[in-house]
């Protein structure tokens, strides 16, 4: 069970993530280029802004680039690490997933695969949303840790009551799940102050969208992966035990 498990994670985490990193660098990756392209062009058209930007960071590279930030070059190094990311991802997605099916006492399969991603994309990635959507350079944010409590408080939230509406299903579970679902917006995302982006709003409502799009098909291609997976490995097993 263990190995079967694992090795229908690997593979639809694999598929996931080929389909979804060809996804982000078509749709996603060229806003967020964009997005840097205008955050430094807006910082050195900012009156005073630009005499001191060299001068901090010839400084930061005088002192052994102390406080320096290291990220991929760009190009195929910063290509080969959104899909190393993605790929990493995508299979933590494709174990609980999977483990999600076992839990809940359901034989993995496309059609059941695809109905727990769409819960998972649900809770993962279009609950939070509502808060907290997806973020391009330049725009104004809350505190990254006040940002991560919140959506992993409403991450959790919504897979319980989810999985009390779906899978309970009497009546004060239902009820339970809906307040489950609600709370954590009523408690409220972390505020943020939009006025202190530099970013044009198309940007980042162009930059929600697509990324939610993808999350979508990149949840889908997980369940449906690991549903066909799981019986494909069934069968191999099968034919080896006749064997």
């Amino acid at each position: 069970m263990i190995i079967r498990l694992v090795s229908a994670a690997l593979v639809a985490g694999f598929l996931a993530a080929v389909v979804a990193t060809g996804l982000q660098l078509t749709l996603t990756s060229p806003l967020i280029l964009a997005a840097e392209r205008y955050e430094g062009q807006a910082a050195l058209d900012a009156p005073g802004l630009a005499s001191l930007i060299v001068p901090v960071h010839a400084d930061a590279g005088a002192h052994h680039g102390e406080g320096a930030v290291w990220a991929p070059g760009a190009g195929l190094p910063r290509m080969a690490f959104t899909a190393l990311a993605t790929l990493v991802g995508a299979v933590g997605y494709a174990f609980l997933l999977g483990a999600a099916l076992l839990a809940c006492g359901r034989e993995p399969s496309p059609e059941t695969g695809l109905r727990f991603a769409v819960a998972g994309f649900l809770a993962v990635a279009l609950a939070p949303a509502i808060g907290l959507p997806p973020e391009l350079p330049g725009m104004g944010a809350a505190p990254l840790a006040e940002r991560q409590f919140w959506w992993v408080m409403t991450a959790a939230a919504t897979a319980m009551g989810l999985y009390l509406i779906a899978i309970r299903r009497v009546p004060i579970a239902i009820l339970g799940g809906l307040v489950l679902i609600v709370a954590p917006h009523l408690a409220g995302a972390p505020g943020v102050d939009h006025a202190s982006g530099t970013l044009p709003a198309g940007y980042a409502a162009s930059f929600a969208a697509r990324s939610l799009a993808v999350s979508f098909v990149f949840w889908a291609a997980i369940g449906l992966a690991f549903g066909w997976s799981w019986q494909s490995f069934g069968r191999s097993r099968t034919v080896a035990a006749r064997a």
